[in-house]
């Protein structure tokens, strides 16, 4: 299963045991389901423990060895640039502008002219994890994935009585796009100039066997698209990225 219309993408650029690999952060939507602090601040600068996403996401892509990155922007995207260019953040950052918003599969086709390096990750700017970018590195034109977490509270029960009560629970055995990908820069040709990848080109690749997937359970993921989500990250944050 795939959770589609992620607004926010970064390239990412690392170094590991082969090769500097690069990469992507997709970071121009509106962040609407946000709003009123969104009508104020873009999604990225939203912050959490009074530190904006985009900055807990640069700390964990620090974490994990990139020393450069792209970030896509689009709304208000002087406040991003304006606010990253004054921060210490020990890697290059640099920028990928679009003028009118060109969907996920877009905006990594235009920051991919960037890159000349095979292969590259690219991340959606509104995700908060501890997924090991080393893993997914492993194979190319692969999607992170997570197990569907529910939204309710979850009932176990022995007969007609309450054994258990637990808080979004993971549903075993069904995978969720966790809005990380490790690309092959050949894909750069198949996208389109302006819509997501996650309905053009992955089921065309899916359909011929060519997309993969890097499973991980029982690890912290957040997406980031409500005062809930916002909440109960921070009450994680300091546990995800140290």
């Amino acid at each position: 299963m795939m959770v589609l219309n992620r607004q926010f993408l970064v390239i990412i650029y690392s170094r590991t045991q082969v090769a500097l690999v690069k990469a992507i952060i997709l970071a121009g939507g509106r962040g609407k389901r946000l709003r009123p602090i969104t009508d104020y601040v873009p999604k990225p600068l939203v912050p959490i423990n009074n530190v904006p996403i985009i900055e807990w996401q640069i700390k964990y892509l620090k974490k994990h060895g990139i020393t450069e990155v792209i970030v896509c922007t689009g709304y208000k995207k002087d406040m991003i640039e304006n606010y990253l260019s004054m921060k210490e953040l020990g890697m290059r950052v640099k920028f990928s502008v679009e003028k009118s918003p060109l969907g996920t599969g877009g905006a990594i086709k235009k920051a991919g002219k960037m890159i000349k390096d095979s292969s590259f990750f690219v991340i959606n700017g509104d995700i908060i994890t501890d997924i090991d970018l080393k893993k997914i590195q492993t194979k190319q034109n692969s999607i992170a994935s997570v197990e569907l977490r529910t939204k309710y509270g979850i009932l176990e029960t022995d007969d007609d009585r309450v054994t258990k009560f637990k808080e979004k629970k993971e549903i075993p055995n069904l995978w969720m796009n966790a809005g990380i990908y490790f690309l092959d820069k050949n894909i750069l040709k198949s996208l389109p100039d302006k819509g997501d990848i996650e309905k053009t080109v992955f089921p065309h690749y899916a359909k011929k066997g060519e997309l993969r997937i890097v499973k991980f359970k029982n690890t912290k993921w957040y997406s980031i698209d409500s005062f809930k989500d916002i909440e109960e990250c921070s009450l994680k944050i300091k546990e995800i990225i140290r």
